[in-house]
């Protein structure tokens, strides 16, 4: 085996090194070739996406810790100042039967969300219960079951009987469960069905091009192999150098990464440029078929970290976020809380002027109004 060069590095540059070019100026690249090379092209893309969200989400988790946290615990701080506020309001003389209604409605709601957003809190329950037709336990399992009824109407999921069912959150565990036992349903009658019919044409056509694609991964996993095997090297440091090529090696091999084995293959010259673009159609074919499947993957494995590190700030369960913003997405967020705190002091220095409260208990009464006609336009 040659010594490997020192100028050649695993990453981008390896993989821009893989690309086919023309043979000459006016011969074309076939379908094929032009597949492969925008597949290695997608796939470095992808890596430096993945690669970006792994280097980024530590930064952006110190500060969230340092920014966001403590303007969180302020801002629901005050929302629950307000609701406090609102009751103590109530308590004072003078207001009409329709602004005391209107000033219940608001406190329930206030106390509602914050014991949402922040689990137990005896005092707030107590003001919830005091204010509400029912207290707020019941009120959320009946807010439960009555969407599970609506999920089962719509989805047609048999999601049981109502034992155990005391919040959304239960009812989505609920869900989840209905769906997997559904999806495990499913796929055993495909399996009894395809069993008894046997595999159709194209059934075994994808199987053998899939058998044969894996074999294009094995043999290239074989020549490396055979000039990586570090016992048949004499000289200590080479022995060291071929020891970790090999585990390299055998990593790629077992995540069927074939654009690492190929990129081993280049950093160790087992390959030069000219060598893919004089692989057979057939050869690229297969190729192609393990690098699609492999930038899929990769594409799975960016949309379940965007989705998790979603989860873990609370943010919408989105995709398509650039991991290297993140600064900005912390940015934005804390702009609009710090807007919403400032508007809840402003709201609290508002209940001190009883004219003023009482033009916007109006407006809040409209406001409820429409939202109800909104609701049931017919």
């Amino acid at each position: 085996m040659a010594t490997i060069p020192a100028s050649l590095i695993s990453g981008p540059a390896m993989t821009a090194a893989l690309k086919i070019a023309p043979a000459a100026a006016n011969v074309p690249l076939t379908p094929a070739q032009k597949r492969f090379n925008t597949l290695l092209r997608q796939i470095g893309q992808a890596r430096q996406t993945l690669a970006a969200w792994h280097e980024n989400i530590g930064g952006y988790r110190l500060a969230h810790a340092g920014v966001l946290l403590p303007l969180e615990a302020e801002l629901l701080a005050a929302h629950r100042q307000w609701a406090f506020a609102l009751d103590q309001l109530l308590g004072q003389p003078g207001w009409t039967k329709t602004e005391r209604a209107t000033l219940r409605e608001l406190i329930c709601q206030a106390a509602g969300e914050l014991l949402e957003a922040r689990g137990e809190d005896a005092a707030l329950k107590a003001l919830f219960d005091r204010h509400a037709d029912v207290d707020f336990d019941t009120e959320r399992r009946e807010s439960a079951l009555l969407m599970k009824d609506v999920t089962e109407a719509i989805t047609g999921l048999d999601l049981g009987d109502d034992t155990g069912i005391e919040s959304e959150t239960d009812l989505f565990a609920r869900m989840e469960q209905e769906f997997q036992q559904r999806v495990a349903q499913e796929e055993a009658v495909r399996s009894a069905r395809t069993a008894r019919r046997g595999k159709s044409a194209a059934q075994q056509r994808r199987e053998a091009e899939a058998q044969q694609a894996t074999q294009s991964v094995r043999e290239i996993f074989r020549k490396l192999a055979s000039a990586l095997h570090p016992d048949r090297e004499t000289d200590p440091g080479e022995r060291a150098a071929k020891t970790a090529l090999m585990q390299r090696v055998n990593q790629a091999y077992a995540a069927n990464d074939l654009l690492a084995l190929l990129e081993l293959q280049l950093q160790i010259e087992q390959i030069d440029v000219g060598h893919l673009a004089s692989a057979s159609a057939e050869r690229l074919k297969h190729y192609n078929k393990v690098l699609a499947e492999q930038l899929a993957e990769i594409q799975t494995e960016i949309a379940e970290t965007e989705l998790n590190w979603r989860a873990e700030f609370g943010l919408e369960p989105l995709c398509g976020t650039d991991p290297r913003k993140l600064g900005q997405v912390l940015e934005q967020t804390s702009r609009q809380w710090r807007a919403e705190l400032a508007q809840t002091q402003r709201d609290l220095r508002m209940l001190t002027d009883v004219a003023a409260t009482r033009r916007w208990l109006k407006r809040e009464r409209q406001m409820r109004r429409e939202s109800a006609f909104d609701a049931f336009p017919f």
